[in-house]
């Protein structure tokens, strides 16, 4: 089993760097799926364990980032909406400022 700690440890170290970088949401999700299910079943030694832990750390932060980005440009898109809809027809809010 050393081997497999061992394994498990490097592909932890080397995948981190390309997890911050290269990996989409939905492959980010998919692989931290496949680490839960890692964790849940069992059958891991303690190391294999932390590494796992630890690349599923990394795979919810990539998560994290590309739903804060997805929210950012929603919100971006319904304030142009709002926006949009204000100006220039007149009609919609009042504007207290104008007079």
């Amino acid at each position: 089993m050393a081997k497999t700690d061992e394994q498990a440890q490097q592909t932890a170290r080397s995948d981190a760097p390309r997890a911050e970088t290269t990996l989409g949401y939905e492959q980010a999700r998919d692989e931290l799926v496949e680490v839960v299910r890692r964790l849940e079943a069992g059958g891991t030694s303690l190391e294999e364990s932390l590494a796992l832990w630890e690349r599923g750390e990394e795979l919810a932060k990539v998560c994290r980032r590309w739903l804060e980005g997805a929210r950012a440009r929603l919100d971006a898109a319904l304030a142009d909406e709002t926006d949009a809809d204000g100006e220039g027809d007149g009609e919609g809010e009042e504007h207290p400022t104008e007079g």
